[in-house]
């Protein structure tokens, strides 16, 4: 089949994608930004199958780009992370421009993955999902829903936030929406259902829940987290804490946005339980429980290989949506600082330092007063450092790097740039590269700002006696980081 597939390059449609080419399928890849779309590593018998067309759904002229030959389509698409206020009406214009566009085509079917919507008073992220259900399904391609509730895997929002509470906090007091109860499901059921629909008659304009074996609360999960993780935590629930304020405590304790922190918090007072289980009946797979998911996806992290986290979605309330056009780093109207060092170690070791950076390997040099920027990023509403890194030593454009996006990482060429995502009074870059230096090599590191104004200009001003310390510290620990223990190299799988 020839298949269209939305999202590519978020959460779930990069861990689809090779799922689809394993089955044989012909895949066409619809891209916000081709600079995004990484997967040369997996050869040419695997690009043989996938093309990538650029085009942005929101403009409905850009949509003429894509084939009219195509079998069916998932679609992958939401605006959550965008703007707490605006992101339902751009889910619905999106939408629309993708049925007309379907309705010109030879399409037989067509795939959402929602929320399950049960409940009668849904919160506005819920509503939202269901209001593109209806709009796709106006259309006259026929639509088959699967409609889920938090998924666990490696990578995932929901993952990453119960990660981020039960292993940093020993004593939690927290809001009374973590007695709701909720029907997790690992990502590897849900590839499962989403392959498993593609081409079912049976399945052509119907909805279907899909969740996991268990059926638990909130706390229950959190609790069970600490259980896989051998960790003794306590929570105490209070009925006090408003959805603004447990938005903000879930916003400044996890690495989440505060605008993806209020649409999860506002859902979290609904009860996503399936009701509509049919898709057993249709499809037979290996339904893993709550404490199963969360082996798989530890399973992925030991191993070093995140396929795909929610970082990898842009938010639009902290960078660009088109970032990968800041590539050329500006000259004119900005400060720089650049150091140059001369080193006689193997390039390769100093090459491998440069793309460890951040996450859990940290700065190199002053982490604690990383941290402290981090903090204060998040106190101004920012994202802070908590994000860290989808994999410890593989990177590739378009990843988020603590509050750094990735703009370029030209193996090939030895060079690394960083577009920050901080909370700035303008713009700012952060350039690695190795180059020859005579009979030795150099690493060249550069920091450049453009300054918004006035505030822009004080701000460089200000923070130049760190720079001073910070940045030659960076660069010497960069070539001179000795890694502990043995380094493992893993090729990216589908799932889990």
């Amino acid at each position: 089949m020839k298949v269209l597939l939305t999202g590519s390059t978020g959460y779930i449609g990069r861990r689809m994608l090779p799922v689809l080419v394993d089955a044989g399928h012909k895949v066409v890849c619809a891209v916000r930004d081709k600079r995004r779309f990484d997967w040369d590593d997996f050869g040419t018998d695997f690009l043989e199958h996938v093309e990538v067309i650029e085009c942005d759904l929101l403009d409905p002229e850009e949509l003429d780009r894509l084939p009219k030959d195509i079998d069916a389509a998932y679609y992958f698409i939401h605006s959550m992370g965008t703007s707490y206020q605006g992101f339902s009406d751009m889910e619905q214009n999106t939408a629309r421009n993708f049925v007309s566009y379907l309705d010109t085509t030879e399409a037989k079917q067509v795939v959402y993955l929602g929320g399950i919507a049960n409940d009668k008073d849904l919160s506005k992220h819920l509503r939202s999902r269901l209001k593109v259900e209806e709009v796709l399904a106006e259309g006259k391609t026929p639509l088959t829903v699967l409609r889920a509730a938090i998924i666990i895997g490696s990578g995932s929002a929901s993952f990453e936030i119960i990660r981020d509470l039960t292993e940093k906090l020993p004593v939690m007091v927290a809001p009374r929406w973590l007695n709701t109860r909720c029907q997790p499901i690992g990502i590897r059921n849900v590839m499962d259902y989403l392959l498993g629909v593609l081409g079912l008659e049976e399945s052509y304009n119907r909805t279907f829940d899909i969740g996991g074996t268990d059926i638990l609360t909130y706390k229950e999960m959190l609790l069970g987290y600490a259980s896989v993780r051998n960790l003794n935590r306590f929570i105490i629930t209070l009925p006090v804490l408003s959805p603004s304020l447990s938005s903000r405590w879930l916003y400044f304790v996890t690495s989440t946005t505060y605008s993806l922190a209020r649409s999860l918090v506002d859902s979290m007072s609904n009860e996503v339980v399936c009701k509509n289980d049919d898709i057993v009946k249709l499809i037979s797979v290996e339904r893993y429980s709550y404490k199963e998911s969360l082996e798989l996806a530890f399973s992925r992290i030991n191993q070093k290989d995140v396929v795909s986290s929610w970082t990898d979605a842009v938010q639009a309330d902290s960078i660009d949506l088109n970032f990968m056009s800041r590539i050329k780093v500006p000259d004119y109207g900005c400060f720089h600082d650049l150091r140059t060092f001369e080193f006689d170690r193997e390039v390769q070791e100093v090459r491998e330092n440069i793309w460890a950076i951040g996450g859990e390997r940290g700065w190199y040099y002053g982490n604690w007063m990383w941290k402290i920027r981090g903090y204060l990023d998040k106190l101004v509403g920012g994202i802070g450092l908590r994000r860290g890194r989808r994999s410890p030593n593989h990177i590739k454009p378009g990843d988020s790097l603590d509050f750094w996006r990735v703009l370029v990482a030209d193996e090939k060429n030895k060079r690394l740039l960083l577009f920050a995502e901080m909370k700035l009074p303008g713009e700012a870059w952060l350039e690695f590269c190795i180059q020859p230096s005579g009979e030795k090599h150099k690493l060249v590191q550069r920091a450049t700002f453009r300054p918004l104004g006035i505030w822009g200009r004080l701000y460089w001003y200000l923070v130049l006696p760190l720079h001073a310390l910070i940045f030659p510290g960076m660069a010497r620990g960069i070539i001179h980081y000795k890694e502990k223990g043995p380094k493992q190299q893993h090729k990216h799988a589908p799932t889990s």
